[in-house]
């Protein structure tokens, strides 16, 4: 008869859980990454020791975030590159993938201090996948011999960057991403998609990421 009371408190503390970060992900999208966190937890239906409780830092609540959205995603598209034979269109996908859910997570990984480090972990599975999926494109000749893994790793995190100079939803990285998947094969040359213009909220600092950035624009130590 016991088992019963100690059950109800773990769902109604995964219920609560589950509606933090729903909410958190909602409010960082509408409010920006200086929300507070009393907002977060108003939003998603608890008092906010109970959003201590279980985040007791916003970095706590950030990285569970991301990794609540971005996780499965990571997995799915894992799993779709593997199951692509040819391997230049497998890692050619999964990097356009990667691009477009950080696209989408923007928001929350602006919240983040240290967005690289909080990501790291979360995509460690996704980084085995493209220099599984590099050393096979390497072996059927579809890609330059000389490339390393790790160049294929800091060429994502070039493109990634490319990201915070453009508004949410931008389609203009894909011209990038063909100019860099054309560095690896210099045979060929493929025509670019359009240009898009900066977007005007990064024009005199392009270079600063957003979430380096308050919600007033001046630049984070």
């Amino acid at each position: 008869m016991k088992a019963e009371p100690d059950r109800r408190p773990r769902a109604d503390a995964a219920r609560n859980i589950e509606h933090i970060l729903c909410a958190a992900r909602e409010v960082f999208a509408r409010v920006g990454p200086d929300a507070p966190l009393d907002e977060v937890a108003k939003h998603a239906g608890v008092g906010v020791r109970t959003l201590h409780r279980h985040f007791p830092r916003k970095e706590d609540l950030v990285r569970a975030t991301l990794d609540r959205a971005l996780t499965p995603d990571f997995a799915h598209a894992i799993t779709r590159a593997n199951s692509t034979p040819n391997p230049l269109r497998a890692l050619t996908a999964l990097i356009e993938e990667t691009l477009t859910l950080v696209d989408r997570e923007r928001p929350t990984l602006a919240a983040a201090s240290n967005p690289s480090a909080l990501t790291s972990a979360i995509a460690e599975p996704l980084l085995d996948t493209l220099t599984e999926l590099t050393e096979k494109a390497q072996r059927a000749t579809l890609i330059r011999p000389d490339l390393t893994p790790h160049d294929v790793h800091r060429l994502l995190g070039m493109l990634t960057s490319v990201l915070w100079g453009m508004a949410p939803g931008d389609q203009g990285w894909r011209r990038y991403l063909v100019l860099l998947l054309d560095a690896l094969s210099p045979t060929t040359t493929t025509p670019l998609p359009p240009a898009s213009p900066l977007h005007p909220a990064s024009t005199g600092a392009e270079c600063v990421p957003a979430w380096r950035t308050g919600t007033s624009g001046t630049p984070r130590p």
